[in-house]
């Protein structure tokens, strides 16, 4: 009897083609499995390396800001909105990226929003330039202008005081002086008749005579003539008819006071003055002043 052929060899290849299937299909899996976990991590990486970017970003930007803001520049209401409405766009996306994982929608819009942020911190720092650039004319203009407003009043001060000299000289100029003066004691006696008398005791009339130098300048019309008298032991005298002026820069107290009428035409003044106390032996001083200076001196001596 012959022998029947065994199934069991094809039984173990059926085997062996379903293993090697078997073994192909996990091979498949790890190899899909480890494509997507690497595609998983390459995107994981480049959104960190777009938030470490963005952020980065977002550093310079507020430097930048910071940086124009260094110079003090005096900003107007609106730069200052503009200034605030940034540091606050930034510290919002700040806000934003600090976050988890960012879906790429997230990401996407954390670009755009840096990208038109950037824009805006260009056009703020073009401003803040233009700024300073304007507020330096300005204070080139205003420099200049104190420049010439103090040349301006420094030549106004020296014309003042040029005019101020002039204004001097001409009422040192235009004041009235004597040309001639004498002086005279006399008694006048009971009959009112009047005599030229050299002794002291005898004496109790002046005769002040005087002329003025011709003076283009000075003013025609009346003057007021102030009399100072020293007697031989250097005192001021003084009576009723005494008073206060200037002259010369000085307060002085006058003997006498009177008024001449200058025409300028050379003619002689006589002014009488009594004193009703006896006159002491020695030498008088008579100073005569006019429109605030020293018209002139005389003396007359008494035996």
């Amino acid at each position: 009897m012959e022998n029947q052929p065994t199934q069991e060899p094809k039984k173990n290849s059926n085997v062996i083609y379903f293993l090697v299937v078997v073994i192909i299909a996990l091979l498949g899996t790890d190899v899909y499995l480890y494509m997507k976990k690497s595609n998983s991590d390459q995107r994981i990486v480049y959104q960190n390396d777009e938030k470490t970017k963005l952020q980065t970003e977002l550093d310079s930007l507020e430097a930048q800001i910071e940086q124009v803001n260094l110079g003090k520049t005096k900003l107007s209401a609106e730069m200052q909105a503009k200034n605030d409405s940034l540091k606050a766009k930034i510290k919002v996306l700040r806000s934003e990226l600090a976050k988890g994982k960012l879906t790429a929608a997230e990401l996407g819009k954390a670009q755009e929003d840096v990208k038109q942020l950037r824009y805006f911190v260009t056009k703020y720092t073009a401003d803040i330039d233009e700024l300073k650039k304007e507020n330096q004319s300005l204070t080139t203009e205003r420099d200049t202008l104190k420049t010439n407003l103090s040349a301006v009043s420094e030549k106004a001060t020296t014309l003042e005081k040029q005019n101020q000299d002039l204004d001097s000289k001409v009422k040192v100029a235009s004041a009235l002086k004597v040309a001639t003066t004498s002086v005279v004691g006399y008694k006048v006696k009971k009959n009112g008749k009047e005599v030229d008398e050299t002794k002291a005791k005898n004496v109790n009339k002046l005769k002040i005579n005087f002329t003025v130098a011709s003076n283009a300048i000075a003013t025609k019309g009346l003057h007021d003539i102030y009399i100072r008298i020293i007697d031989p032991i250097g005192n001021l005298i003084t009576g009723t008819d005494s008073g206060t002026f200037n002259a010369d820069g000085q307060d002085l107290q006058s003997t006498y006071k009177t008024s001449i009428d200058f025409k300028d035409d050379g003619v002689g003044y006589t002014v009488d003055w009594v004193y009703a106390s006896p006159f002491q032996k020695g030498m008088y001083t008579i100073i005569l002043y006019a429109d605030g200076y020293t018209m002139g001196k005389t003396s007359v001596t008494f035996r």
